[in-house]
Order: C-alpha cells, then sequence, then structure tokens
C-alpha cells in the first residue's frame, strides 16, 4: 500500500510538472517570426571581415580567423521598432556583441558597419548586455553600476538575451535580468549583425561563438514591451562615456544660456531665442537676417577644434553655424562675420541658386566660397541632423552625418582668391583669426539647435 501510494505521488508529480512545464510554454503568445530558419543563412549576408559562418546542428556558427577585421553576418531587412530574442554561447576568450539599428554606406568609412552593439562580454569586465556605438562614439550605456547583470551572464552555457528598441528608446536584459536602458536618438533604423570581433595574432583561431533561436517581432511592439527598472542613460545634451574621456566639453548645457551672449549684445538676447525640452530655438521672424533676437556667440574664443551641432529647420529654412567670428567686425546692420557652414532648405530657399560659385550657399557648405558635395546624405526637412567641422593647422573639414563633403585650407592662394571673389571681400583677412567665437545664426527663420559639443585644444575667456 506504502509503495502504491508513493507511486501515485511520483505520477502526480510528474504529471504537475508536466502542466506546468506546457502553460509555461503557452504563455509566450507573442507573434515572433523567426529571423534563423534552422538550416540555411537566407536572410543573411557578411559584411566587414572574413570570420567563417555556418549552420550546424540548428544553430549559426561564427568562427575566429586571424588579419580579418571585425565580421558581421547582417539581416538583409532593416528594421525600426523591434523586440528581438535569440540564444548564444561564448568561447571565454572571445569578444563578440548583437548590431542593431546598424547601417554601412560606402561614404562612412568605407562602407564599415557602424551603429548601435548589444555587448556580448565574457571577460572579468562582465559588461554583456552593455551597449556601444560601433564605429561611431563608442559607450553609451556600461554595466559598472549593476552588479545584477553582470552577474547575470553564464561563462560556457548558453545565454538568453532581450533587446527592444522602440522609438528613441533601447532597454536590453541578460537572461531575464535587465541591464541596459539607453535614450538615444542617434538612428532610427537598421540592419541587425551577429558579430564575430577581430582577434590579435596572440589569440587562438577557430574559436567560436553560436546563436540559435533568433526571432524578432515587428508588429504593435509596445503591446509587448517590459518595464526596466533600470533609470535610464539619456544621452541628449550630454557627453558620452569616450567623449569625456577625450576632453570633449558640452557647448550648450540643454537648459540655459550659459556661455552664450548676442553678437552685438553684452548679455543673451531677451527675444527671438527660446529653451524648451531640450532644444535651442531661434524662433522665426519673416527670413530677415539678424533683426530679431540676433546671432549668438560663445564666450570663448577657440582655435583648432572639433565641433558638433545637431540641427532641424522647417520648410524654406535659412540659419548657418559660424567659427572664427569676430563680433568686433561687424557692428552695423546684418549677421557678424565668420566662416559659415550653411544650414538651408536647398529646395525652396532660392540661396541655393546664389553664391560666388554655383551651390556654394546650399546647406553644408562654406557659404559663398565652396559648394559642399552634392551627394551629401542630408535628412529631410523637419529631420534632426548632425553636423561635424573640424579646423587643425589651419586644414578645415565640413561633415554631415557622419560623412565629409568639403575640405579646404585657411590662409592659403586658393583660399584667399576665393574670398576676394566673394561678398566677403571687403573685410580684411577674412577667416583668417588665429581664434573666434562660434556662432549660431538669426536668419529670420525657425531653427533648432541640440547636442552642441566642442573639443579644443586651446581656449581664451572673452569679456
Amino acid at each position: 500500500m506504502i509503495k502504491k501510494t508513493g507511486l501515485l505521488k511520483a505520477i502526480t508529480l510528474l504529471i504537475t510538472i508536466s502542466m506546468t512545464s506546457c502553460a509555461t510554454a503557452q504563455k509566450d503568445k507573442t507573434p515572433w517570426t523567426n529571423l534563423f530558419d534552422g538550416k540555411t543563412l537566407n536572410g543573411w549576408h557578411q559584411i566587414g571581415g572574413e570570420a567563417k559562418y555556418s549552420v550546424r546542428n540548428g544553430t549559426i556558427v561564427g568562427s575566429t580567423v586571424h588579419n580579418t577585421p571585425n565580421s558581421f553576418l547582417t539581416t538583409d531587412k532593416m528594421y525600426g521598432d523591434f523586440i528581438l530574442e535569440l540564444d548564444f554561447k561564448v568561447d571565454p576568450s572571445m569578444n563578440s556583441g548583437i548590431q542593431i539599428r546598424s547601417n554601412s554606406i560606402p561614404e562612412y568609412k568605407n562602407g564599415r558597419v557602424h551603429g548601435y552593439q548589444v555587448e556580448i562580454d565574457p571577460s572579468d569586465r562582465a559588461w554583456s548586455g552593455g551597449i556601444y556605438d560601433e564605429s561611431r562614439r563608442g559607450w553609451l550605456n556600461i554595466l559598472d553600476k549593476n552588479p545584477n547583470a553582470q552577474k547575470a551572464f553564464k561563462q560556457n552555457e548558453w545565454n538568453h538575451y532581450r533587446i527592444e528598441a522602440i522609438g528613441n528608446t533601447i532597454k536590453t536584459w541578460v537572461n531575464g535580468v535587465a541591464a541596459a536602458h539607453l535614450i538615444d536618438e542617434k538612428t532610427a533604423a537598421g540592419f541587425i549583425c551577429l558579430q564575430v570581433h577581430e582577434i590579435h595574432a596572440d589569440k587562438k583561431e577557430g574559436t567560436e561563438i553560436v546563436w540559435k533561436n533568433v526571432k524578432i517581432l515587428t508588429d504593435n511592439v509596445a503591446k509587448y514591451a517590459q518595464k526596466s527598472p533600470i533609470e535610464p542613460i539619456i544621452t541628449q545634451n550630454q557627453l558620452t562615456i569616450d567623449e569625456v574621456k577625450n576632453g570633449w566639453k558640452l557647448l550648450w548645457d540643454g537648459k540655459t544660456t550659459e556661455g552664450w551672449r548676442g553678437a552685438k549684445l553684452d548679455s543673451f538676447p531677451e527675444n527671438g531665442w527660446q529653451i524648451k525640452d531640450g532644444v535651442l530655438n531661434v524662433l522665426s521672424s519673416g527670413g530677415a537676417e539678424s533683426t530679431a533676437g540676433g546671432d549668438i556667440v560663445t564666450t570663448e574664443l577657440y582655435g583648432d577644434f572639433e565641433l558638433t551641432v545637431d540641427f532641424k529647420i522647417t520648410s524654406g529654412g535659412n540659419s548657418g553655424i559660424k567659427y572664427y567670428v569676430d563680433t568686433n567686425i561687424n557692428k552695423g546692420e546684418g549677421s557678424s562675420i565668420g566662416l559659415e557652414y550653411q544650414i538651408l532648405d536647398d529646395a525652396l530657399h532660392p540661396d541655393a541658386k546664389l553664391g560666388n560659385q554655383e551651390g556654394s550657399r546650399t546647406v553644408c557648405s562654406l557659404y559663398d566660397l565652396i559648394k559642399a558635395d552634392a551627394s551629401k546624405p542630408i535628412h529631410p526637412v523637419g529631420e534632426w541632423n548632425t553636423a561635424y567641422i573640424i579646423s587643425k593647422n589651419n586644414h578645415v573639414e565640413h561633415w554631415i552625418n557622419e560623412v565629409k563633403v568639403l575640405e579646404y585650407e585657411r590662409k592659403g592662394d586658393a583660399f584667399r582668391e576665393l574670398v576676394a571673389k566673394s561678398k566677403y571681400a571687403k573685410w580684411p583677412n577674412f577667416g583668417e583669426l588665429e581664434k573666434g567665437q562660434i556662432l549660431l545664426q538669426d536668419h529670420g527663420d525657425l531653427a533648432s539647435f541640440r547636442n552642441i559639443k566642442i573639443h579644443s585644444l586651446n581656449t581664451t575667456k572673452t569679456n
């Protein structure tokens, strides 16, 4: 009787476990789409290095190869908002990651893959699940203050990642533990990649990372999104980890007028400019140059520098970013004098057809002097673009959205010849200051700015 009772209990326990397992399996009613069919690499292609990718026993296997850069097995399709889940197992000596919202264009570092990467890090650092900006800004969200996530990764075992990319928010989980929570607006869409990192000569060739159960949700993603207990890292108007290390500074704090004044005033303009939701707006006033709030300039002078500014304009809009500005040169009507990175709606503003050289007043151009490359990857009016200007030893470059669109040499004969034929000919030694102010232009049209950052080797305080 005792034996029968024990047997009955065992059977009951097995039935209970089985029913619980079935119930658990049925809980996930998410309408997933498989990105890997378990048999082939259909729907994927390789970009970058020459690491080996193959299919083995229902898994994707990535194998390291010496003397090759980072390799990326890339989805044929592009994805914006999505939820991605997958399992992986990685050799402890490797580094890898899952690229999301990533891109590859010929103009950017010869087609190099760039974009968000969810890190796979079996090292003692244990940043698996952190977010790195591959081939751009570096680390955005590390795990040094999230010990629970650091402990969640399992060495030499299968690990499970959940990645949510919805709007400007990216969240990650490692084996069910919340790892990263990032709010960033750099890239809204791109492909997904499985990375095999390059290895140095002292590392063993042929080490492997293996992926399986790769699935994605793209419809009605907000319904299936999970809450994260982690406070988000917000990148807007903040320096990234690598920017801090490399000596960059915020040129605008996103909240106040500190560090700026009117170009023809001792203080910041009382009208014509607005700070709202972390955005600095010059307001519309009819399209005239510097007749409302007027231009604003930095309170410091800059010589050799790197400058990044996110900007956005409205239909038919006109504005600009000037550098090597001396506000004492022009005390009369119009804008202060300096070299200008043009901001313009090329399609609708008449200035696009004017200039010393044809097209030299189009967006990204050196205003009235040098036309920007016509193939510039400018985002449509109403969307954010990122301007980058570098001036070093009189060599200057204009970039837009990570692509260089023009370069020139200040103070050289060719530069002076261009100036002599332009509207700036009347200003002696135009564009040849050793140091000057940075200026944001009021041209009477609504223009917006944010993420204004500078890296300078020498600055001097002005009155």
